[in-house]
């Protein structure tokens, strides 16, 4: 198996891993390398394992077999208290968003800096300038029922990316948006990417990938079948 990550510095690897349940098996020898500032997609058909992949690395769960490094720790080893910790290295985009209903704009952006303990002034500035950066200061008292699917989307991104983490999981962030919605989420991925974040996104969406390009691990049953490049709208040889 080729690894996404090359022989640039790896910030996710896995080795040997397994996840069962009960005799269900979610994942099967699962080993992959993923770079830092890498761009990665997660493909395959419905049921194949993409966000059962992702929430093993930031320990949504543990794994039943194998190991997962994230950054240079081992979460075999890591003590429990510790988890909150490394999820702060992660900024996680859901396709049904999780925004709380009954909080503001501002206030569910607020919350990632909050749990992190930084001061108001801080938090003020930064979620301002992450709304700026979606283009959704204007609606930072709205709440967000009030607002569209690509609007809410935007605002997802916003809080996964406030804290300024390492890694950003996306899992099937697209899925339920319009195309030009799509498009202005896919484009603040790149950005935040560009800017020095791993970008990893989960999704069965093929048009997608080769319209964005990028590395892909391609999950069929559970197993990776194969890691490839593709590059942007020209390549479209593992599908």
């Amino acid at each position: 198996m080729i690894p996404a990550g090359g022989e640039k510095s790896s910030i996710i690897r896995m080795f040997h891993v397994h996840l069962n349940y009960g005799p269900k098996k979610a994942l099967i020898d699962i080993t992959l390398d993923i770079a830092k500032n890498q761009f990665v997609f997660i493909s395959g058909p419905s049921g194949a394992g993409k966000t059962t992949l992702l929430k093993l690395f930031y320990y949504g769960e543990p794994v039943s077999e194998g190991q997962v490094l994230i950054d240079g720790i081992n979460l075999n080893r890591i003590p429990r208290k510790r988890i909150p910790y490394l999820r702060r290295k992660f900024g996680i985009i859901f396709q049904d968003y999780k925004l709380i209903p009954s909080k503001t704009v501002y206030e569910n952006v607020a919350l990632v800096l909050e749990a992190a303990g930084k001061k108001p002034r801080l938090i003020q500035k930064k979620v301002k300038s992450v709304l700026r950066l979606v283009d959704m200061e204007d609606r930072l008292k709205s709440f967000p029922p009030s607002l569209s699917g690509g609007e809410q989307q935007r605002i997802a991104v916003a809080r996964a990316i406030v804290g300024d983490p390492k890694i950003i999981l996306a899992d099937e962030p697209t899925g339920s948006l319009d195309d030009d919605s799509a498009d202005t989420v896919l484009e603040l991925l790149r950005g935040v990417h560009i800017r020095g974040a791993t970008v990893i996104i989960a999704t069965h969406d093929k048009t997608l990938i080769r319209k964005t390009g990028g590395h892909v691990l391609y999950l069929k049953q559970g197993r990776l079948e194969t890691s490839t490049f593709i590059e942007k709208k020209y390549d479209n040889t593992i599908f």
